[in-house]
């Protein structure tokens, strides 16, 4: 595919514009998530007593187990099998509530993604529609699917600038 589209490129390159259109590249979820309506709601997420609560926990989850290998590096031999238990204990609780609330904050994460996504994706679909129409675009391609695309072909800050006019 690499080579196809080197070719093709170096192709279109030597004659100016390919005889049907133009090729293009596009990442949609970069251009949803790069809007300012977007970036907004993530804000908003992050500004919520909820998540602010969520992140606190997993902070300080995350220094009480750093402290407590800490302590168990420099004092573990020198404590008895009883403390060694009481410690790996310990440690086994922290890991698990720290593996919840990093759950928790994963379905946050997504569902608030989500919404995103099904809020801009229709206004999203004329955007790049209109992107094709005007840049004559006749092979439009995901980025995930290239392998090296030059920069020019990349049109996903178009589609975001046009997506943010649409949404204003």
């Amino acid at each position: 595919m690499t080579v196809v589209v080197g070719f093709t490129s170096s192709l279109f390159a030597a004659e100016g514009q390919p005889a049907g259109g133009n090729i293009a590249v596009v990442d949609f979820g970069k251009a949803i998530f790069g809007t300012e309506v977007a970036k907004a709601r993530m804000k908003q997420k992050k500004g919520e007593s909820e998540f602010a609560t969520l992140q606190g926990k997993y902070e300080s989850t995350v220094s009480e187990m750093k402290a407590l290998k800490k302590e168990i590096d420099t004092q573990g031999m020198t404590w008895s099998q009883e403390q060694v238990a009481d410690a790996q204990k310990k440690m086994e609780y922290l890991r698990a509530d720290l593996e919840l609330i990093t759950r928790k904050i994963q379905g946050d994460q997504q569902a608030l993604q989500n919404s995103i996504v099904q809020e801009l994706r229709p206004k999203a679909g004329e955007a790049l529609q209109e992107l094709i129409e005007e840049e004559g675009i006749v092979l439009l391609l995901s980025s995930e699917a290239v392998v090296t695309a030059a920069p020019s072909l990349d049109v996903t800050a178009k589609l975001t600038d046009r997506l943010n006019k649409k949404t204003q």
